[in-house]
């Protein structure tokens, strides 16, 4: 599964910067959508946690996806680098299913097993952005512009790399003890997959099959 992240046309456009802007815009807008969700889970998450500090690193964390990483999508949204905005924006079926299943597991699961589903959003787009980092550098280095630099770099600085790390921390703790760590296996897993499903699905702008009610 992270091989096909890694090989996921989204993502290789939007490391070298050829990534079409409404595709951008469509990813940006479900991005600002799960990332609601994401603080939601986040927060109950908080809620459970076996001790003070991992209660302040999961809430300080749903802060940050609620308020400042919702600050910059808008920030790119607005800038009128981007097409404008087609239609209201609501959930796709892949912005839904993972939300629901984040905030689901977070509410009714184990706290290791909450813990568990909600790390690949921090390790995986952490690792992501790395690459896709030396990506852009390439771009640049060679002189040429490239639109989506600002986006990468937010997820490449060293105080979201240092999140992860923490993040990461907390569920090994989670875990420690444990007779059986596979549910904690199986929701990272699935968690992994929609986030490759979230940038595959963005790639074709995915909708529902039929309009929405007054949509």
């Amino acid at each position: 599964m992270r091989a096909a992240v890694d090989d996921c046309r989204f993502l290789r456009e939007l490391g070298d910067g050829t990534l079409d802007p409404a595709v951008f815009r469509h990813y940006l807008e479900q991005d600002e959508v799960y990332l609601a969700g994401y603080g939601r889970a986040l927060s109950l998450l908080a809620a459970r946690a076996p001790d003070t500090a991992a209660a302040a690193f999961w809430a300080s964390s749903a802060h940050g996806a609620s308020v400042v990483e919702t600050a910059l999508h808008g920030d790119l949204l607005g800038s009128g680098a981007l097409p404008p905005a087609s239609c209201p924006v609501h959930a796709s079926p892949t912005t839904l299913g993972y939300v629901s299943y984040l905030v689901a597991t977070a509410a009714t699961a184990p706290y290791p097993v909450a813990a568990a589903a909600v790390l690949p959003c921090f390790w995986v787009y952490a690792d992501v952005a790395r690459r896709l980092a030396r990506s852009a550098a390439a771009v640049l280095g060679a002189g040429a512009e490239h639109p989506y630099a600002r986006w990468i770099a937010a997820y490449d600085a060293d105080d979201f790399h240092a999140s992860v790390a923490t993040a990461r921390r907390l569920v090994d703790r989670a875990a420690a003890g444990l007779e059986d760590v596979e549910p904690l296996h199986e929701a990272f897993a699935t968690a992994t997959r929609y986030e490759f499903l979230f940038w595959e699905t963005a790639l074709h702008r995915e909708d529902w099959p039929l309009p929405l009610a007054g949509g």
